[in-house]
């Protein structure tokens, strides 16, 4: 999978998601087998650069390459201008937004709100890959809703325009992320134009990768909410790929080590009192249908500090390995 001068390692890329691919996240699925990593979107909106969520979101320090950074809005200049400023700021590839269904982003004509426009998003194309010298990729849904799918035309829009790559979610806006993706329009996609085509959407087993690579003939997927709280997925996809077996699951002492990694960069990164409710999702995710987690869950989210969480979470995983341990002394008893 090559994205302008940069050789992804392999061909699965996290999904740019708000208020979770944040740069520990990013980091952390890279390390773990993703090829890439999109950050979360950030707004064309200059007046909300001076805020400190934006420098946080243009905080690449110590990021594998390539570094990529999605940008929204509605306006070519302004996207142009937010494209150069990430650029700056040390993007490698600069991403549109042209898939986001929330109303707060549709509601300013952004996301896949401009799938309904196809002259503005042409010209919101040109504009940004004639102000940067870095690749553009470009993000999008099968169209606004299911009579109105218009990927293909999209798909063309972006290919004259000097795109560099495609990600596709099977879904239109009215969809949401209600019902199942579909892949047919990606596939459609695909035959019609010559640059990377990345399938998204529904993308959440090894099994799933293999058939939608198949079925579409994508160059890449993108692998977005399957993957919180599971990190190590992008190693188990990599693997099966490549050999055509199922990794086990990773022991819970695997994945106390992985989420006590995370909860520490998570802290370093936005300090203790955003860091901390920052990572109430993250454990929850990671803790999901673990024994007795809901109760956890719950007392967790009671939890002010790092040091609080950092103690519930080594005294929940310790409760479930030794649950484990004596469950084992019993089946070696009944045996």
């Amino acid at each position: 999978m090559q994205i302008g001068p940069y050789r992804l390692k392999c061909n699965l890329i996290v999904a740019p998601m708000a208020g979770v691919t944040d740069r520990p996240f990013r980091q952390l699925c890279k390390k773990m087998g993703a090829g890439m990593a999109v950050s979360e979107m950030v707004s064309s909106n200059s007046l909300l650069r001076g805020s400190e969520k934006t420098k946080r979101r243009a905080n690449h320090d110590g990021e594998v390459d390539p570094v990529s950074v999605q940008i929204a809005g509605a306006d070519p200049r302004m996207l142009a201008e937010a494209a150069r400023y990430n650029v700056d700021q040390g993007a490698q590839i600069i991403d549109i937004n042209m898939g986001c269904p929330a109303k707060k982003v549709c509601n300013v004509m952004a996301g896949s709100a401009l799938l309904r426009d196809e002259p503005l998003v042409g010209r919101i194309l040109d504009a940004v890959v004639a102000a940067v010298d870095v690749p553009v990729t470009l993000k999008i849904r099968t169209g606004w809703d299911r009579n109105r799918r218009n990927a293909v035309a999209l798909a063309k829009l972006a290919q004259s325009a000097g795109v560099q790559a495609l990600a596709i979610h099977g879904r239109t806006r009215a969809c949401g992320f209600g019902g199942e993706a579909e892949y047919e329009t990606i596939a459609q996609v695909k035959s019609e134009i010559r640059i990377p085509v990345i399938a998204n959407g529904d993308i959440d087993s090894p099994e799933r990768v293999e058939r939608v690579l198949d079925y579409t003939g994508a160059d890449a997927v993108m692998i977005g909410r399957a993957a919180q709280g599971r990190p190590w997925m992008f190693g188990e996809v990599r693997h099966y790929l490549e050999t055509g077996e199922k990794l086990p699951p990773p022991e819970v002492t695997q994945i106390h080590r992985v989420l006590v990694a995370h909860l520490h960069d998570l802290y370093g990164f936005y300090g203790e009192d955003t860091g901390v409710r920052v990572a109430r999702k993250h454990i929850s995710w990671y803790t999901g249908g673990l024994a007795g987690s809901a109760a956890f869950r719950h007392a967790m989210n009671q939890l002010q500090s790092c040091a609080g969480q950092l103690a519930a979470v080594d005294e929940f995983f310790a409760q479930l390995a030794d649950r484990g341990r004596r469950l084992s002394y019993i089946e070696e008893l009944a045996a």
